[in-house]
């Protein structure tokens, strides 16, 4: 497994953490292929009862690795970034994120799925998409929406606004907004251990439950968005506006 994915165990608690601050936790087709791999295992695991996703106190995730992205572009529903997704949405473990600075793209669109979430006051989500050529991902197009409301999502995933973590747990995308990184951090991985004290069979079944109503539209809408997130990747805007990005980070 790539080391920028830290797997950590801690009685009943598997902590997955993003660990590559050279590029501010930026994902990569191996860190995705890792983090699938990790929450597939801890699912199967009977002795794993939940599961924490952090990065570092100071950054969740600048969301993809654009030149890893645009070096080998996902194909299929196969591709790995996909993979992750499936395995976040498919976890019968209740799982908590703790994040702090920037969480950007999927570095949100993965906490509508989570069923705990803590971030900083100061934490920088955003969605930008469509700024950089691209669609919604990972049933933000459906999720958010319900979440925050049409007009609220359409700025956030049109016009690719950002927001601050006081504002997502003020929206309800957080369940607390804390003073610091490390708070945050610490908040999450006590409440994972609350969630791992307790009956397992019982958290999982209210889980099932709770997702339970819109668990086979939300898997479509996916499907439909990574199609064409897919399409949209080669798309002339996206082409230019990904390689504008590249070029931009390296002067």
């Amino acid at each position: 497994m790539t080391q920028a994915i830290v797997v950590e165990r801690e009685g009943a608690v598997l902590t997955l953490r993003l660990n590559r601050p050279d590029k501010k936790n930026a994902l990569t087709r191996e860190m995705y292929s890792a983090l699938a791999q990790a929450l597939e295992q801890a699912d199967a695991d009977v002795g794993v009862h939940a599961v924490l996703i952090c990065g570092s106190t100071e950054c969740f995730t600048s969301g993809n690795d654009i030149a890893d992205f645009l070096e080998q572009p996902p194909q299929d529903m196969q591709s790995p970034v996909f993979c992750f997704m499936r395995s976040v949405l498919e976890c019968r473990k209740p799982v908590v994120a703790a994040v702090a600075g920037a969480a950007v793209g999927i570095g949100t669109t993965l906490l509508l799925h989570c069923d705990l979430v803590y971030v900083s006051h100061d934490a920088r989500l955003r969605m930008p998409f469509v700024n950089l050529g691209l669609s919604p991902e990972f049933g933000s197009s459906l999720l958010l929406a319900q979440l925050v409301g049409q007009a609220r999502a359409a700025a956030l995933l049109l016009l690719g606004e950002g927001f601050s973590g006081e504002q997502a747990a003020a929206w309800g995308l957080a369940n607390q907004a804390m003073p610091s990184g490390a708070a945050a951090l610490e908040k999450a991985r006590e409440a994972a251990h609350r969630l791992a004290g307790l009956a397992p069979a019982a958290v999982q079944d209210s889980k099932r439950l709770m997702k339970a109503p819109d668990r086979e539209q939300l898997r479509q809408v996916i499907e439909d968005e990574s199609r064409l997130f897919i399409q949209r990747l080669g798309s002339p805007e996206a082409v230019a506006a990904l390689s504008g990005f590249i070029n931009k980070a390296r002067d």
